[in-house]
C-alpha cells in the first residue's frame, strides 16, 4: 500500500460542500437557523423532547455536569477507560472522579464495580458508551435509585439502540460527539439530549455566557441589542456552519451505519479464531460500531501494531487509563481488570472511505502476525492457546 490506511476518517462530499456554501451566502455564520434545524432534526431522530447543540462532547459533559442540581456530593462515578476530556470535564464542573472498573468482554463500565463504589457523596454515574456498544443502562439505573443522575457518554454511539431505543433517551442527559471521526461529524461539535424541560432551560442558558437570549433569537425583537445575563456561563455553543454540516451528514447516518457493520461483519468473520485475539462484544444490529476493539493477548499488542504500522495500516489504542495520568493521580485506585485491558486494545480502521483492497490487506496482515507469533512462555504455562 503506498498511502496510510487511517484508524478513522470523515466522509464529507458534495452534500456539506453544498450546506456550507449555503450559509456562507447567508451572511450568518453563528449560532442561528441552521443550529436549530440540526438540533429539532437531531430530536427527532433521538426521540427526545430537547437537545442543546454545543461546541463538542466535552462542552456538552461539562455543561450538563455544572447544570445538575447542586446538594453537597461531590463524586460521579466514571470508568478509567476512556478518552481524557470524560474525566477533565468531571473536574471542571467541581466533581471528583471515582474510577471503576470496566466489563472486559464489552469495555463498558462494570456495574457490579459501581455499586460497590456508591455512598452518601455520589452525585452521578457516567457510563461510557464505548466503540458504539452502549453500557448496560438498566442495571446502573437499579444500581442509582431515584437520587442519583446518570450522564452518559455517548461520544462513541449517535445512531445506536437498546432495545431498539435510540441512545439518548437513558437516563438524565446523554451527551455526543460530532468530532472529524464520529459516526457523523460537524467537523467539530457535540450535543446534550434530555428530557428534562428543567434542566435543558439552564443548559441553554448557560451554553450562551448566562444571556437570556443569544443573537439569533433577538434578531426580530425592537432592541436586538439588549440582552440579558441572567447567571453564570460558557461559550459552548455550536455555530451554523458546523449545524450545516451535521444536518447534511445526518441524511447519510443510515448509509454510514450499513457500510460501518459491513465492515466490522467482515472482520469479525476473517478474525476468529486467530491465536492470541480475544473478540469484544459487539452487537451489530443495535450498534453502529464506532471503532473495531479487539484484545491482543500474551504481550504481543505493541509488536502487532509496529507491524501494521510498517505495512501503512494505522491502528489506534483506546485508551490510556486517566487514574494512571498525572493531572488524576489523587484519585488513583486499584484497577487490575482495566490495566491489563490497557495493555491489550487494539483499534484496527473502521470508517467509510475503506475499500475492499484495504479491508483486505489490513486482514492479511493481522492473520498473518498472529499465526507466525510466538510470545514468550510464562513460568509455568504449557498451553499454546490465548489466555484472557
Amino acid at each position: 500500500m503506498s498511502t496510510l490506511i487511517n484508524v478513522s476518517q470523515p466522509d464529507f462530499g458534495e452534500s456539506e460542500a453544498a450546506a456550507i456554501q449555503a450559509v456562507l451566502a447567508s451572511h450568518w455564520v453563528g449560532m442561528g437557523p441552521q443550529t436549530a434545524a440540526f438540533e429539532a432534526a437531531l430530536a427527532e431522530r433521538l426521540g427526545v423532547r430537547q437537545v442543546i447543540a454545543t461546541a463538542s462532547c466535552t462542552a456538552a459533559l461539562h455543561l450538563t455536569l455544572a447544570n445538575l442540581e447542586p446538594d453537597g456530593r461531590q463524586e460521579v462515578i466514571v470508568p478509567s477507560l476512556t478518552f481524557a476530556a470524560t474525566i477533565q470535564a468531571i473536574r471542571l464542573a467541581g466533581y471528583d472522579p471515582v474510577f471503576a472498573e470496566v466489563n472486559p468482554q464489552t469495555l463498558t463500565i462494570d456495574g457490579d464495580d459501581v455499586a460497590r463504589l456508591l455512598n452518601r457523596r455520589t452525585r452521578a454515574i457516567l457510563p461510557v458508551h464505548f466503540a458504539g456498544y452502549p453500557a448496560d443502562m438498566e442495571q446502573l439505573r437499579r444500581i442509582a435509585g431515584p437520587d442519583v443522575d446518570i450522564v452518559s457518554d455517548s461520544a462513541h454511539a449517535f445512531g445506536s439502540t437498546i432495545g431498539g431505543v435510540p441512545v439518548g433517551r437513558q437516563g438524565t442527559a446523554t451527551c455526543f460527539s460530532f468530532s472529524a471521526n464520529k459516526n457523523i461529524s460537524c467537523g467539530e461539535g457535540g450535543a446534550v439530549a434530555t428530557q428534562s424541560g428543567s434542566l435543558a432551560a439552564r443548559l441553554k442558558k448557560s451554553r450562551f455566557l448566562g444571556i437570556s437570549h443569544h443573537t439569533w433569537e433577538r434578531q426580530r425583537r425592537a432592541k436586538p441589542w439588549h440582552y440579558t445575563v441572567a447567571g453564570p456561563g460558557f461559550r459552548y455553543h455550536m455555530s451554523d456552519l458546523n449545524a450545516a454540516i451535521g444536518l447534511a451528514q445526518l441524511k447519510r447516518l443510515d448509509d454510514f451505519a450499513r457500510i460501518r457493520r459491513t465492515i466490522a461483519a467482515g472482520y469479525d468473520a476473517r478474525l476468529a479464531g486467530l491465536p492470541w485475539l480475544l473478540p469484544v462484544q459487539r452487537d451489530l444490529k443495535q450498534t453502529i460500531p464506532h471503532l473495531y476493539v479487539m484484545r491482543i493477548t500474551r504481550g504481543l499488542r505493541d509488536e502487532l501494531y509496529a507491524s501494521l504500522r510498517a505495512a501503512g495500516i494505522v491502528c489506534g489504542v483506546h485508551y490510556i487509563p486517566n487514574h494512571q495520568q498525572p493531572a488524576f493521580k489523587k484519585y488513583t485506585r486499584s484497577l487490575p481488570v482495566t490495566e491489563m485491558l490497557a495493555d491489550e486494545v487494539l483499534s484496527l480502521p473502521l470508517h467509510t472511505r475503506l475499500d475492499a483492497g484495504q479491508i483486505e490487506h489490513i486482514i492479511s496482515r493481522v492473520s498473518r502476525f498472529l499465526r507466525r507469533a510466538r510470545p514468550a512462555r510464562r513460568r509455568g504455562q504449557t498451553s499454546s492457546k490465548p489466555t484472557p
